[in-house]
């Protein structure tokens, strides 16, 4: 039984020296972590839409969720393995209208599509591997103010993003009040739940685990952890979905052919799974999934300020929050806490039968929300 129609290979990450495609690039230098130590000549991989007005006041800033990266929507290409993961909501006349606003989306720090992360070259030429740091998702909100600084954005009309990155979108009204017009949270939390943590325990296990991750430096050597990758895939894509979905779309039924029932063939919801995990594994790198899951995990906008109460009382921005009514891995009482914390915040539910995914899936109605959001007056 095949899982995955991909030749073995080290790593899905972007390298330098590969098609840049709609890519743009920044060197920030060197940036301080909260854990302590100091990440050296760090770069961020960046795109954009539409044009920084006179004013500097029409700037947008989306952020993507843990698999996703800086594009946003465009063709699949050269340097670009997919197409843009939110196509639809960007562009001319659309709900984040280029005619008007500026957009921007960064990957993200220790992320593995052109900004720093453990796949980059460390001071001494070889890539970062184990030796990468921990970052967390504070430290990535410090890089993209940084970035904002180098593009000369003093404030962004709206911050958006949903999953990890609603989680970025929130530490920014929190971190930067004064930076911060208005933010737009998906799908997401003001502190990663137990029950978030112990999902990610066991695709941070599943890597791990795997032979051929050789404590995180397996770049020069062949094959990489595709296996282990492709199962913490596979657990993630789970709780992404419901299960009223899964039980529709696949129900009991074999893969085609293949006979489940002692032929060792599957059944069609894990050949589906199996497709996941190889599409990730052409795109996406082992290391970089362990940080960015070790950043949600340590996400807590209460760390430090004297609880999370306070944190979202200290939030100015005009929010609104978004929740997914079949969420499961982020359900909607944690839109309803960050609600309810932030003085004047509203919240919409989408209705959708995709689970956490729905607010990917659901353009017509993150749209209309969105749309609404930059209507209001400021």
């Amino acid at each position: 039984m095949t899982t995955t129609s991909r030749p073995p290979t080290t790593s899905g990450a972007w390298h330098e020296g590969d098609p840049a495609g709609s890519r743009r690039f920044v060197g920030l230098g060197a940036v301080e972590l909260e854990r302590g130590g100091v990440l050296p000549d760090v770069t961020v991989a960046y795109e954009t839409w539409g044009e920084l007005n006179a004013a500097g006041d029409n700037a947008i800033l989306v952020e993507h969720a843990l698999t996703g990266d800086a594009h946003v929507v465009g063709p699949a290409g050269p340097g670009h393995p997919t197409p843009g993961w939110w196509d639809g909501l960007v562009g001319p006349g659309l709900a984040l209208d280029t005619d008007r606003f500026f957009v921007v989306a960064s990957n993200v720090l220790g992320g593995c599509q052109g900004t720093t992360g453990p796949s980059s070259s460390a001071p001494d030429g070889a890539a970062w591997g184990s030796r990468f740091p921990f970052v967390t998702v504070r430290d990535q909100v410090q890089v993209e103010a940084l970035l904002a600084d180098r593009l000369g954005i003093e404030r962004w009309h709206l911050v958006l993003g949903g999953s990890m990155g609603g989680m970025r979108a929130l530490e920014w009204a929190v971190t930067h009040p004064a930076r911060v017009g208005r933010a737009v949270v998906l799908a997401s939390t003001a502190y990663a739940t137990a029950e978030q943590i112990a999902w990610c325990q066991a695709q941070l296990l599943a890597i791990r685990s795997d032979p051929h991750f050789r404590n995180g430096d397996y770049y020069d050597e062949h094959p990489g952890p595709e296996t282990g990758l492709g199962i913490a895939r596979r657990i993630a894509h789970v709780t992404y979905r419901s299960e009223l979905e899964l039980h529709e779309r696949f129900g009991r039924e074999p893969q085609g052919r293949e006979e489940p029932l002692g032929g060792r063939g599957r059944y069609a919801v894990e050949s589906y799974l199996d497709h996941h995990a190889g599409k990730l594994a052409g795109r996406f790198d082992a290391n970089s999934y362990l940080v960015l899951t070790e950043a949600m995990n340590s996400h807590d906008v209460g760390r430090g300020r004297g609880g999370v109460a306070v944190a979202l009382g200290n939030v100015t921005a005009d929010v609104v929050v978004v929740a997914v009514d079949s969420d499961r891995l982020y359900p909607p009482r944690l839109s309803h806490e960050i609600c309810e914390g932030i003085a004047g915040a509203r919240l919409h539910t989408v209705q959708s039968d995709y689970g956490h995914d729905g607010f990917l899936i659901e353009l017509d109605q993150v749209g209309a929300v969105v749309e609404q959001v930059l209507a209001d007056p400021a």
